[in-house]
């Protein structure tokens, strides 16, 4: 007897349907969800917020809050407490300050003694301040033009301040400085390269002399800081120097630093004059030298 054969099942081909409807009812419930929380109701919210307002605003229920564990500073006393930086930090001079105060004298009475011929001839001249010291010399009798190395008749005259110097302790910094007259050499390409090796020139001799390269540092302005106009000879003469520039401690050595960076010596334009001694800055802007 032969047998039924057994009709072949119909494949679905549209069974993706359902998975793509349950996805579209799955994500249409995650926005309605996501609706209802963002929601905000309106009038609950300004009841909560003038709540707050009213809580914040109330008069204290007591008459002295009571305090737990130590008393808190109070706003003013911080503000009694807090350090104000001045734009020139001029640190309180103490006892041990002002030795070093006296002892910067000390100096520039000896030194001002030995350079009096050059003081006279305005070639040298000295500044003196609560808490530093300074020695310009006009580069014209320390260094040939466009060179950095001393003349013969220069060195007297460092030798005698580094006798003086290496006696005391205090940090010293050498400064060079050009005018504005541009200078392209193998050796110095730029006035930064000059004045920086002039510096290093003076630094040099002072160690050779017994002054500790520890206490030293050696910086080049370049044309950057000029002390007069550079469009006259006399001004760019007055520009090309070096400075001296002794300090009472190590921690001034660093305001000092900040402060050159910050003022740019720019006191004709801040209407600064040179009598004011106390800050640690020269009286006018610095100058180059070439």
């Amino acid at each position: 007897m032969a047998r039924k054969k057994k009709h072949e099942e119909h494949e679905n081909h549209e069974r993706w349907l359902v998975s793509y409807a349950d996805f579209i009812t799955l994500l249409f419930a995650f926005f309605v969800v996501m609706y209802s929380i963002s929601s905000v109701n309106e009038g609950k919210y300004r009841v909560l917020s003038d709540s707050l307002i009213a809580a914040f605003k109330a008069s204290p229920k007591s008459m002295e809050p009571i305090q737990i564990g130590k008393d808190a500073k109070s706003s003013d006393d911080k503000a009694k407490s807090a350090i104000i930086m001045p734009k020139v930090p001029v640190p309180q001079l103490g006892k041990g300050e002002n030795a070093s105060s006296q002892t910067l004298n000390r100096m520039a009475s000896k030194i001002e003694h030995a350079m009096s011929e050059l003081i006279a001839k305005g070639l040298v001249s000295v500044k003196r301040g609560n808490l530093w010291l300074e020695v310009e010399i006009n580069t014209n009798i320390l260094f040939p033009s466009g060179s950095a190395n001393l003349q013969d008749e220069a060195k007297p005259v460092l030798s005698e301040i580094s006798k003086i110097l290496r006696d005391f302790k205090n940090p010293i910094r050498v400064e060079g400085f050009t005018d504005n007259k541009p200078i392209n050499t193998i050796v110095f390409p730029s006035n930064w390269e000059l004045s920086s090796a002039r510096s290093a020139s003076v630094v040099h001799l002072f160690m050779n002399n017994g002054i500790s390269p520890e206490r030293m540092a050696a910086v080049g302005y370049g044309e950057y800081r000029p002390f007069q106009d550079n469009a006259t000879e006399d001004g760019r003469n007055k520009n090309r120097k070096v400075v001296i520039v002794i300090l009472n401690n190590y921690e001034i050595e660093r305001v000092y630093s900040e402060m050159n960076q910050i003022n740019k010596r720019d006191t004709e334009e801040n209407g600064l004059v040179s009598s004011d001694l106390d800050k640690p800055l020269s009286s006018k802007p610095p100058s180059s030298d070439q």
